[in-house]
């Protein structure tokens, strides 16, 4: 809940500046660039997370990393957070930017954890199933791989959560072998 209450100003913020200078698109596309980032580096987050690691070193892995993959206005609102001390929250923020974003241009982001890293064509399905349950004009899928879900995958769409995990089921007979 702090993640969120933390989270949701800063990325109003950047998307009120991205609207302000007509850059939601590139901005949009920057934040996507920086979540794959935190999405595919355990280390850069934790680094980033970490309170001993001093500002300044943070700045310079930030701009090292990322500094030519995304804009200038993008950089320094990283580096904003850097100053606030906020840039642990970065990956919430992120995913709260996008899903304001993606909500102005009638985008849905459905969080996809599978077993094992989805094909094209898997994630194309499941794109247009999502798109006929939700009347979402386009859906985005935010992946992540968990290999403790043994088997099948999980769609978190809004509030909705949809788990077709083997993990999910082997939980939901527990339930019921303890309520016997």
């Amino acid at each position: 809940m702090l993640v969120v209450k933390i989270a949701v100003p800063y990325a109003e913020a950047l998307l009120e500046l991205a609207n302000a200078n007509s850059s939601l698109k590139e901005t949009t596309n920057d934040i996507n660039i920086v979540s794959q980032f935190l999405a595919n580096s355990s280390d850069l987050k934790k680094f980033l997370g970490n309170p001993l690691i001093t500002r300044d070193a943070k700045k310079g892995v930030l701009k090292d990393v990322l500094g030519e993959q995304i804009g200038e206005k993008t950089l320094t609102f990283l580096m904003l957070l850097v100053d606030r001390g906020r840039i642990a929250y970065l990956d919430g923020i992120a995913y709260k930017f996008l899903e304001l974003s993606y909500k102005e241009e009638s985008i849905e982001i459905a969080k996809v954890t599978s077993s094992v890293q989805l094909s094209a064509q898997q994630q194309k399905t499941i794109a247009e199933k999502l798109k006929k349950i939700t009347g979402a004009k386009q859906i985005k899928l935010a992946l992540k791989v968990d290999p403790q879900l043994i088997g099948g995958f999980t769609i978190e769409i809004g509030s909705k959560l949809i788990d077709t995990s083997i993990r999910g089921q082997l939980k939901q007979i527990s339930t019921l072998l303890g309520a016997v």
